[in-house]
Formats: C-alpha cells, structure tokens, sequence
C-alpha cells in the first residue's frame, strides 16, 4: 500500500474550521475506490497543526487521487487557509492494513 502522513499547519483563523473546511476533499476522498483511510488528526502540542493519515491500495489508486477532480479542487480551495506548504512523508508499505502494536499488547482474556 501507499502510505502517507502529511502536516498541514493552519492559519490561526481558521484553524477551528478546518475539519469543514476540508470536509468535501476528505469525503471525496474516502469514496475513492483505492482509498483505505484518510484521517485527520489535530496535534496536541501544535494546536495550528493537523496530521493526515491516509492510504491507497497501490500506485493506481494513489494515481487516480492525485489527479482527481477533487484533488485539484482541494489544491486551490486549501491554500488559502495555510501558514506554509504541508510537509509529507510518503512510502510503500508491504501491507495492507495497520499491523498490531504488539510491545503493548491488550489481553482481554484476563
């Protein structure tokens, strides 16, 4: 899978708004037949910052995201409400869904 984390940090604003703000992009996006999750996430120790977490089967299925519709439309509707361009993290990942933390492992048999 394609896996992506990316920091968005948001003028002080809007920074209340921006899950609406960002509302039709994430769900345009969560209807993405590749898509396996897009996840917002706002940071605790930077309030102005929120963390996407987000996947795609594949590279066709990043492909299809990138040039989407959507995905222009969020190129210019999303600026305007950002202190700097986000920061992205992105890799292939031989997986296809999360893996088990298990160094803290949860027995609920006892």
């Amino acid at each position: 899978m394609i896996f992506i984390t990316a920091k968005f940090r948001v003028r002080p604003a809007d920074v209340d708004a921006w899950p609406e703000i960002s509302r039709s992009f994430t769900d345009a996006t969560r209807a993405e037949p590749g898509c396996l999750w897009f996840e917002w996430s706002r940071s605790l120790d930077e309030p102005a910052e929120y963390v996407l977490v987000e996947a795609f089967k594949d590279d066709d299925a990043a492909s299809a995201h990138v040039t989407s519709d959507h995905f222009r439309a969020a190129q210019k509707e999303l600026p305007p409400h950002l202190v700097e361009t986000p920061r992205i993290v992105n890799f292939t990942v031989p997986q296809d869904d999360w893996s088990e933390l298990g160094e803290l492992a949860v027995d609920r048999a006892g």
